[in-house]
């Protein structure tokens, strides 16, 4: 029944076009910044975290670049690994969306967890991967992040979550939409506790997830230029008829109305964490 009521004409998928510029020795592939338009090569880019060295347009990362940036070298070690989402409701096409996704990135979900030390100071660090499904929060995102939530009670360490997320997963409808309430409850447990909790914004920290777990950090930074709000702009511009900011729903423009307490380059991501940390913990860490 449910197949019927959610049934669609299924639509040819068309690869996104970017723009490359091979070498003539075919060892080094560039691309044209989407900011500056200059050539950037794929080995810049990973000496420079992922950053246009010109204009500091910063790329999308995967979980596990963003872990090895910020996670001192071998202290990470995952944890629930092995949580898988499956088509609870029998969504069409939910089956094939996930093993392509898995198949893809090598996950098998959109947020890796683990426990690691961030300049000799221990934290539980959680970090999304916009490569699967668009780090959509469902079931098991959501179980994770509590998981994680209970992990840092557990050790009474502080908790850091980088969010990049397109909302919730629409193919688990409500079991999805209640993942907001479920990782707002495991917080106010962790606030209860006086442990603290760092989240950081990046490109794109969107819907549901903005509207829980991303928004209610002690302390929230945010990288260069992440679109960050609940639903996006041309919705909200068709809905009010009205034109926005140029800068609307940007870190900046976050920073600026109170919604961001700090905007964080990747060059001074670790050191600004090791900071926080050192300044909340003192010399208690070992």
């Amino acid at each position: 029944m449910l197949k019927n009521a959610f049934g669609k004409q299924k639509l040819i998928p068309v690869p996104g076009s970017r723009e490359y510029m091979e070498s003539e020795d075919k060892t080094s592939r560039q691309e044209k910044c989407r900011s500056c338009s200059r050539r950037v090569s794929e080995l810049e880019l990973k000496e420079n975290h992922k950053v246009c060295p010109e204009c500091q347009y910063h790329y999308s990362m995967s979980a596990w670049e963003r872990i090895e940036l910020i996670a001192d070298p071998l202290s990470f070690k995952e944890f629930d690994s092995g949580l898988r989402s499956i088509n609870l409701l029998d969504f069409p096409g939910y089956d094939e969306k996930l093993t392509g996704a898995v198949s893809r990135t090598g996950l098998n979900e959109a947020l890796i967890t683990g426990q690691c030390t961030i300049g000799g100071y221990p934290a539980i660090l959680g970090s999304m991967d916009s490569r699967f499904m668009m780090a959509s929060m469902g079931s098991v995102v959501g179980e994770k992040v509590c998981r994680a939530v209970e992990k840092a009670i557990d050790l009474k360490i502080p908790l850091i979550l980088c969010a990049a997320s397109g909302g919730a997963r629409m193919q688990e409808g409500m079991l999805s939409l209640m993942q907001m309430a479920k990782t707002s409850a495991a917080l106010d447990r962790l606030h209860r506790q006086g442990l603290l909790y760092i989240s950081l914004l990046t490109n794109p920290t969107t819907g549901g997830v903005t509207a829980s777990f991303a928004s209610l950090a002690d302390i929230i930074l945010a990288e260069p230029g992440a679109l960050i709000g609940f639903a996006g702009p041309r919705v909200i511009k068709q809905t009010i008829s009205e034109v926005l900011p140029a800068d609307f729903q940007k870190a900046e423009f976050m920073l600026k109305h109170g919604m961001v307490d700090k905007i964080v380059g990747r060059s001074g991501l670790k050191d600004t964490l090791e900071c926080l940390l050192r300044l909340h913990l003192g010399g208690n860490h070992g």
